[in-house]
């Protein structure tokens, strides 16, 4: 052998043609589509592989980072996002020293979420900012009304301070439409409220390190909606700012210099950093068809926040295997600043402890993992780089639709959003009740060991709608996919007793074991105690076992074969002493419905309405 020779020469170039060739193949006449090509949750289909002459069709595959239309981001050494984390203001010096005690744990982003804004004054202000520096680290403030009052205040300390105004990175987040679409409702009517937002623009654009308005798609995700729709929602709210604002005499450079947007990141691990990488192409040029002269005014500035829809009650500590995923996505799609909600943060006040796993998770993927020493992580994936053009395609036709509709405003008051909105979340809950889409823990796989919920806020956990005869429009309403299987076993929790089910194992070794672990944890989504067993040698010894251990319900796991004798003797034993299942869809179902048998448990049944009537059945409510 030519020790000299290459090793690649070895392995002849194989074109998409003979890949598909030897695909067609192996899968024997079924169909390619149906068997390899899946879709995201917005539909988008996606191909089992990818090669690089996909790339060829793809003009922003070429770019560089902070090459327009800034799909890259503009991080051109390193991938340095800002770390977050939110205080709520209720005591400014308390605030202030919470503040400084974090920063010393490796946060770089300070959200300020003002509780009331007739506390927010020149002393109170320069009082939560006391020992902080402004130009090293970013700043936001989430305040409910006197926004303009804020922004005085700040360009006051600013100066008074010292600072460089031209280094500082604050946010005084505005978002009326936003508001209006979450409450039904305004303060102030909608004309009025884009006017005080025009006015703000203007006063915060004497300092070139303030921005003002902040569009947030995270109202449409903790909703429902999937990526595509979330962006493009949120672009259609950012276009409808841009009109308002040149509308009403702004110079729409000075007017896109004013933008920052918030997007939540779910659990779609790809779709997610397709969704950023797709923003920034789309808003840059939504932007520049207002006419803008600055190039860096088409940049999209976006902060990340983990998503709440699929965050649980139970087995809480998985939230942060959720939010870790999501985190990363937020920083492969070139996020540049990140909020990682603490496990806790959808049922109840977050804890130290919670707060502090928050941080370190990402100080782990900046500091451990180094995704902050790359720009653009993701660059070069033809996956990646396929999936961010498909999310750009679908996106930009939803927002024409939209401003087919008149635009965000006109769309929000026809309820064509929430519509849409409304829709998508069913579907998602439909999915999670026959658990096509899962949630572990809570409708797949629960902790058996977890008997108690943990300590939490009904308030905070379930946002129950009361309409109001003052609404404009219907508002958009938060979710979680979790929130009816919480329900479901927080009664159960809540009746003082764990109903007991019974696994009966019988004949066949191999399905017995196999449907008594399925049907343990059907079970025990509810939050019933299961007790499985090894197997009975005879129907009486495993009614009896049954019987004597006080069973609720028992469920007879065999094979279909045996069940047309098993299933009736052992229906016919229990003699109504307690609920009667059996689990599988047996060829014999029939003829068992005619001895009496009433419940049958399979993968095809819908876990969150059979336990329901499990419930109703135990007298639970």
């Amino acid at each position: 052998m030519d020790k000299k020779k290459k090793l690649f020469e070895q392995f002849p170039p194989v074109s998409a043609t003979e890949w598909m060739e030897k695909i067609t193949a192996d899968l024997k006449g079924a169909d390619f589509t149906r068997k390899l090509v899946w879709k995201t949750r917005d539909g988008l289909s996606v191909m089992p592989f990818y090669r690089q002459e996909d790339l060829d069709t793809l003009p922003h595959s070429n770019l560089l980072p902070g090459d327009f239309p800034f799909v890259r981001g503009v991080a051109v050494k390193g991938n340095n996002w800002f770390i977050r984390q939110d205080i709520t203001v209720t005591d400014y010096k308390a605030a202030n020293a919470k503040a400084l005690d974090i920063l010393m744990r490796g946060i770089t982003s300070l959200g300020f979420v003002i509780a009331d804004s007739q506390t927010a004054t020149p002393e109170t202000v320069a009082q939560l900012l006391k020992d902080i520096h402004p130009e090293s680290i970013e700043i936001s403030f989430s305040i409910a009304g006197r926004a303009k009052e804020l922004v005085a205040a700040l360009k006051g300390y600013l100066r008074s301070s010292g600072a460089d105004l031209k280094q500082v990175n604050i946010t005084v987040s505005a978002d009326p439409l936003g508001r209006l679409a979450a409450n039904g409702k305004l303060c102030v009517p909608v004309d009025q409220g884009l006017d005080y937002l025009a006015g703000l623009v203007s006063d915060a654009a004497e300092t070139p390190g303030i921005k003002c308005v902040e569009p947030s798609g995270t109202l449409f995700s903790n909703a429902g909606a999937g990526p595509v729709a979330e962006l493009a929602y949120t672009l259609s709210l950012g276009n409808e700012y841009m009109a308002a604002l040149t509308g009403r005499g702004i110079d729409p450079d000075t007017a896109a210099g004013a933008f920052r947007f918030t997007l939540a990141i779910g659990p779609d691990f790809f779709p997610e950093t397709a969704k950023l990488r797709a923003a920034r192409m789309l808003w840059a040029e939504i932007v520049s068809a207002y006419g803008t002269k600055e190039p860096g005014s088409a940049l999209m500035h976006i902060h990340s926040v983990t998503g709440r829809w699929n965050k649980t009650l139970y087995d809480p500590y998985v939230n942060m295997l959720r939010t870790q995923t999501e985190a990363m996505s937020a920083v492969l799609g070139g996020a540049e600043s990140v909020t990682v909600e603490p496990f806790d943060t959808v049922f109840r006040t977050a804890s130290d402890f919670s707060e502090r796993i928050a941080r370190n998770q990402q100080l782990l993927l900046m500091e451990e993992a180094h995704l902050g020493k790359i720009a653009d992580p993701g660059a070069g994936s033809y996956y990646i780089e396929e999936l961010t053009s498909m999310t750009a395609r679908e996106a930009w036709k939803l927002f024409l639709e939209i401003e087919n509709e008149g635009g965000f405003l006109a769309a929000l008051r026809k309820g064509m959003i929430q519509q849409r909105i409304s829709e998508a979340a069913a579907t998602r809950k439909a999915d999670m009740a026959k658990r096509k889409e899962v949630l572990l823990g809570t409708n797949q796989y629960p902790d058996f060991r977890e008997k108690k919920s943990p300590e939490h806020d009904p308030g905070k956990l379930f946002k129950e709608y009361a309409a109001s005869a003052d609404e404009e429009v219907r508002p958009i309403l938060p979710a979680r996919g979790a929130d009816e299987f919480e329900k479901l076993r927080l009664a159960t929790e809540k009746s003082g007793r764990r109903p007991l089910v019974f696994m009966l194992t019988i004949g066949d070794l191999a399905m017995r074991r196999a449907r008594a672990q399925f049907s343990s944890n059907f079970f025990a989504v509810a939050g019933y105690e299961v007790q499985d067993n090894n197997g009975f040698a005879g129907v009486a010894e495993g009614v009896n076992a049954a019987i004597g251990a006080k069973a609720d319900i028992i469920v007879i796991c065999s094979s279909d074969e045996e069940y047309a004798t098993l299933a009736k003797e052992a229906f016919k034993a229990t003699g109504g002493k307690a609920v009667f299942v059996v689990a599988g869809n047996p060829p014999c179902t029939e003829d068992l419905k005619t001895e009496g048998v009433e419940h049958f448990i399979s993968i095809k049944s819908n876990v969150l309405e059979t336990l329901q009537m499990f419930n109703r059945i135990l007298g639970i409510n």
